[in-house]
């Protein structure tokens, strides 16, 4: 619970009720006509490369990195601070590797850039499965998280149902922007978040290093001290170990963040509304520069958080650290009920609402948009789908979506759920990365291996997952009174993307021998794209 004023949580409750009527108003303005699937998808390709790059960088720094990696950063240090690193290089591998040719590929979702060589209802079919299983477990927890944060921040009592009714307030909210708001609306939204976001850490990160005169030898050796850790807060293996295998599983956690973060379908989602490639370009620039400014302030502000709050007091209000940039405010801002305590709480307060709401309705969009689009208007309507059916369709989706979400979050919302987190990112390496690369890199990629890459990876990854010893086996795990990890890690990347990889390889292969002729057409149609997807030539 935090220890400020009445007048405190009026101010925020003030503030909240002005970010939901604004960013409520802008996407009820910026909202698709009902007929209109390319401004629904893609906002009329209409955003320039700045703002596009700031939703890209919205959609992309969610609650967990603003929240969850600060923590990590308190109580683990340097663990902390390569994960921080890790993050922006997951975007800087999309800018180089990916962002180019998923812009010349891609439409309006994952789906269309996989069935470009290779159409048919079990490619829509799968494409739509893979991105829901990516989503929906960040949505939930997202709610989750946000009805943890909103009570602590409000200061509501969990038993008199504080914590539902936060998950219910912004699973609606996010309902709505993403129905109502579309592409563009979702955009403007991310656009605010992420101006707040900057310029409220910023802000913080200052004010932490004012008050080591600026020094950070002098923020480092604090932070050690306050940990509680020492000198190993600055060496790897407070998170994981440093066992073999809790190095190992180190090796795997990062593998998985750089290859799977930036993949996620409401990221790429963000491309195929550039106008173009020189746009898509600048867009990534501003996007990596935005992120990686960022991820260095979430350093500062995670370390500043050792040093000034103490991991004791940290984990003390959440195990994880969730709360830590909170806390860090309250320790900032001078005397509790003071004006400068109250503007630094009510802000980062403020940041940490409009970042929760943001993040799902981006994901909302990318949810409903597959099952509108993949689901319904290929796999059931075969393309011959009304754009005002199939826009109907995915704004009842975002519904669907929205309240399963929420009923999810809401069952394990006294549950540690992190582990969902880690689930969505390592489908993301395992199933969604093979398939984009070997899509739009390997003219022998066919349909029967893209369905063993997109089902084996993702399979392989929730397999692992539920007997890894992020489920059970563990004092951190799910269920720490169970014992049945089988897998002696806490991430499935090291297995499950090689495995992601192979299925698509011996799938292609298999697939080559038992239909030569069909093969040969899908290595047609690829040369004749392939300068088109590679290098936008006509």
């Amino acid at each position: 619970m935090t220890d400020f004023s009445s007048g405190t949580q009026a101010i925020v409750l003030v503030l909240f009720t002005t970010l939901v009527t604004v960013t409520l108003l802008m996407a009820v303005m910026a909202g698709p006509d009902r007929d209109d699937l390319t401004n629904f998808y893609t906002g009329y390709l209409s955003l320039t490369p700045l703002k596009n790059g700031l939703a890209i960088a919205g959609d992309y720094i969610s609650a967990a990195t603003v929240l969850s990696t600060t923590g990590i950063v308190a109580l683990t240090g340097y663990d902390g601070y390569v994960l921080a690193v890790s993050t922006a290089l997951s975007l800087v591998l999309l800018m180089f590797l990916l962002a180019e040719p998923l812009r010349n590929a891609g439409r309006f979702t994952m789906g269309d850039v996989l069935a470009r060589h290779m159409p048919g209802r079990a490619v829509r079919i799968a494409a739509c499965l893979v991105t829901l299983s990516a989503t929906v477990p960040f949505l939930v927890v997202q709610l989750s998280g946000a009805g943890s944060l909103l009570t602590f921040i409000l200061n509501i009592p969990h038993a008199a149902g504080g914590r539902t009714a936060s998950i219910v307030i912004v699973g609606t909210l996010m309902i709505i922007y993403a129905a109502i708001g579309g592409m563009r609306g979702t955009a403007l939204i991310q656009m605010i978040k992420i101006i707040i976001l900057l310029g409220t850490s910023i802000v913080v990160a200052a004010l932490v290093l004012n008050r080591f005169d600026w020094s950070p030898g002098a923020v480092l050796r604090a932070a050690q001290h306050g940990s509680g850790a020492g000198p190993a807060y600055l060496q790897q293996g407070l998170q994981l170990g440093t066992s073999a295998g809790g190095r190992l599983d180190f090796v795997s956690f990062q593998i998985t963040v750089i290859l799977g973060v930036a993949c996620l379908p409401h990221i790429t989602m963000r491309l195929y509304s550039a106008r173009d490639v020189p746009a898509v370009r600048r867009s990534m620039s501003w996007a990596v520069g935005t992120v990686t400014t960022f991820c260095l302030l979430v350093i500062i502000m995670g370390t500043g958080a050792a040093a000034l709050v103490g991991s004791q007091h940290i984990t003390a209000a959440d195990p994880h650290g969730r709360t830590a940039v909170l806390m860090l405010s309250q320790m900032l801002g001078g005397a509790p009920g003071s004006a400068g305590a109250t503007m630094l709480y009510s802000a980062v307060a403020g940041m940490v609402f409009i970042t929760l709401l943001s993040s799902v309705a981006g994901m909302t969009l990318a949810a409903a948009s597959s099952l509108g689009h993949d689901l319904f208007a290929h796999a059931v309507r075969r393309g011959q789908a009304e754009p005002r059916t199939e826009m109907t369709v995915a704004g009842w989706a975002s519904v669907v979506v929205g309240i399963i979400a929420i009923g999810l979050a809401t069952a394990v919302q006294n549950r540690d759920v992190g582990v969902l987190t880690t689930l969505a990112v390592c489908i993301g390496a395992s199933a969604v990365a093979p398939a984009l690369t070997y899509s739009l890199f390997w003219r022998g990629f066919t349909r029967t291996g893209l369905l063993a890459t997109l089902y084996g990876g993702a399979a392989s990854a929730l397999l692992l997952m539920v007997f890894s010893q992020a489920v059970s086996g563990t004092p951190s795990a799910v269920f720490p009174n169970a014992d049945f990890d089988l897998f002696p890690m806490q991430t499935t990347g090291l297995v499950s993307i090689p495995l992601g990889y192979l299925a698509g390889w011996l799938g292609s292969r298999l697939d080559h021998r038992r239909r030569a002729a069909d093969s040969r057409e899908h290595r047609r149609l690829y040369e004749e794209g392939e300068a088109r997807l590679l290098a936008a030539a006509e």
